[in-house]
């Protein structure tokens, strides 16, 4: 039973991989463990945003997510 995590942006460089999976049910704190300390203050970040199963989450801490879920980590969005 695993949750795919998925790098997005820059996040991806800090991860050093597009992708991770992790046992399931995963939830905020879990998450923040299972990224490392680089992506980990990232999401602390209000700018930075987290889905799950497509949805983005109001309140990325109320994080949970279960078996064959997908969580997307959203970095903030600039463009020309």
């Amino acid at each position: 039973m695993t949750v795919t995590i998925l790098f997005l942006g820059p996040l991806r460089d800090l991860a050093e991989s597009p992708t991770l999976e992790v046992e399931a049910p995963l939830d905020w704190s879990g998450l923040l463990e299972a990224v490392g300390p680089q992506v980990a203050e990232q999401l602390g970040e209000q700018r930075v945003n987290v889905a799950c199963a497509g949805k983005v989450l109001a309140d990325k801490t109320q994080l949970h997510a279960g078996h064959g879920d997908e969580v997307a980590l959203l970095p903030p969005v600039s463009g020309g």
